[in-house]
This record gives structure tokens, sequence and C-alpha cells, in this order.
């Protein structure tokens, strides 16, 4: 008896307040669909390092012939085969649980399978390069990429050693901007979440005075407090169930129609997220939406129907 009380007082609710719903339904749509938006930034921004930051290494340059900017290679003579020994046998002995692998590259061949394949006429910045004008390095590949920083310090300064890179440099601006991206949509939705509570408690609140009088004949009958508050919460809760299903469904047309039929089939070489992510994501979107709108419900209604 009390259950159909409670949803007959509801459904009542929704009839005579549709505005009011439609409002907490729009507000909580929004809310969540900047919410969701900057989940999803994070998750490819975690997918995309995790995939690159495994295929990038460490190159040890050596001193090349000639005038290099490194004091280290002032002589102006490239790298000796001992020198390269003796580097490659620190990396064994005192860099054994940092590196996954280590990898000799000859100028010769560094010449012929990158160079020419990025330059294939062999000119740059108006000159044409020949073998003799690279140089040794060796490529590094780590067991933790994020231990760049211990073996670059054990490399560096090295005898023979010209400069100790690390191929992450290239992605870090744009993992920079990405990150930027992601703390403004998280401001944003930050901001619409407030407004989203503050919209919801006031709308019930509203709610509960347009039937006041019904209130006060149910708390003179012996209804206690949480039978008179509980159609209205559930009110919210439902509002925004649906505000929240609809901003999952959106983003996952979104995912869909930008991500993977545009973007993972133009760029190739960088991982996306797909619906499959929106997926997992949506039941914390919509469980967070239910608990937001009923604690705002619960703290607005506990004054206004205070016996």
């Amino acid at each position: 008896m009390r259950l159909r009380f409670v949803l007959s007082e509801i459904w009542t609710s929704f009839t005579r307040n549709i505005p009011m719903v439609l409002s907490v339904t729009l507000v909580t749509f929004i809310s969540f669909l900047f919410i969701g938006a900057s989940v999803l930034a994070q998750a490819q921004i975690t997918k995309a390092k995790e995939s690159w930051y495994q295929e990038v290494e460490i190159v040890v340059w050596m001193c090349p012939d000639g005038t290099s900017q490194s004091a280290n290679c002032a002589s102006g003579k490239a790298a000796t085969k001992a020198q390269i020994n003796d580097l490659q046998t620190t990396i064994s002995t005192e860099l054994g649980d940092y590196v996954a692998k280590s990898t000799y590259m000859s100028r010769e061949k560094f010449y012929r399978n990158s160079f020419l394949k990025q330059y294939p006429n062999g000119e740059f910045q108006g000159r044409t390069l020949t073998a003799a004008d690279m140089q040794d390095s060796l490529w590094i590949k780590l067991k933790d990429p994020e231990k760049y920083k211990v073996v670059a310090e054990v490399l560096s300064g090295r005898p023979g050693v010209e400069e100790v890179s690390d191929q992450r440099q290239i992605f870090e601006p744009v993992f920079s901007i990405l990150n930027k991206v992601t703390v403004v949509t998280a401001t944003l939705a930050a901001v619409m979440v407030l407004v989203a509570v503050m919209l919801t408690g006031t709308t019930i609140r509203m709610s509960a005075a347009s039937r006041r009088a019904e209130t006060e004949i149910m708390r003179l009958v012996g209804a206690s407090n949480w039978t008179i508050r509980l159609p209205f919460i559930l009110e919210g809760a439902i509002a925004s169930l649906v505000g929240s299903a609809l901003s999952c469904l959106v983003l996952a047309g979104i995912v869909r129609v930008f991500v993977t039929d545009n973007l993972s089939k133009s760029v190739s070489w960088m991982p996306f997220i797909d619906r499959q992510t929106v997926l997992m994501m949506s039941p914390f979107l919509m469980v967070g939406a239910i608990l937001l709108s009923s604690l705002a419900s619960a703290v607005s209604l506990h004054r206004y129907l205070k016996a």
C-alpha cells in the first residue's frame, strides 16, 4: 500500500511539475556531459601515454666527427669503439634493473635506415649529407619509461657521449595541451554540477511548496517524515537519472562519429578510446547523478518539511 502511494505521488508530481522536471533533467544532462567529456579526455591521454611510452626509446648520441656544441666532444673526434663498449658495459652492469634492451646503431646504419627514409635525397637544410656526417648511437628500451632521468644521469657526461635524449619529449607538448583541456573541462563540469545540485534542491522544494496542503494532511494522519519526503527525492533522482543517461548516449554518439569513424581511420599511429570506454564509464555517471540529486533533495527538504 505504501509503495503504491509513493508511486502515485511521484506520478502526480511529474504531471504537475513537468517544466521543473525538465529543467532538472536538462541541467543534469549538460553537467554530466561535461563530466563525461572530462573523464574521456583523461582516458584518451592515459591510453596514448601507455601506448607511446612503451614504444619510445632513449637515444645516446655519441660524439661525431667535427665540431659539436657539447663540451664532452671538444676534441672534434668521433667516439671510439672502446668508449662505445665501455658505455654498453655500464648499461648492462649499472642499469640492468632499468634497461630492457640496448641496441648499437652505427652511423652508416642510421643513415641508411632512418635518415634516408625521412630525407630520400639526403638533403637537409640546404646540404647533401652522407653517412660520414652522421654519428653512432645507442638506442635504449626501458623497462619503466618513467625512469628516464635515472638512466640519463648515469650516461650523460660519459666519455664519447654528446647527448642523451628521450623521445618522450616529442609527445610532452601534446600531452600538456590535452591536460589543460582536461582541466578546463573538469572545471566547467564542477561548476555545472554545483548548478545542478542547487537547481535540483530548489526545484524539489518548489514542488513540495505547490503541494503543501497535501503534505500537511499526510502529517496530520501520522505519515512519517521519510514517507512524505521520499516521493520528492525520487522525483529528482529519476529526472537526474534520465539526464545522465542522455549524456552517456550523446557521448557514445560523439565518440563513434568523431573518433571511431573519423580520427581512428585517418590517424592510425595513435590509439583512441571507443564506445566501450563510454560503456564502462556510464554506470558511474548515472549512479553519481542519482546520489547527487538525492542528497540535494534531502538537504533541501529537511528544513522545509521538518516536523
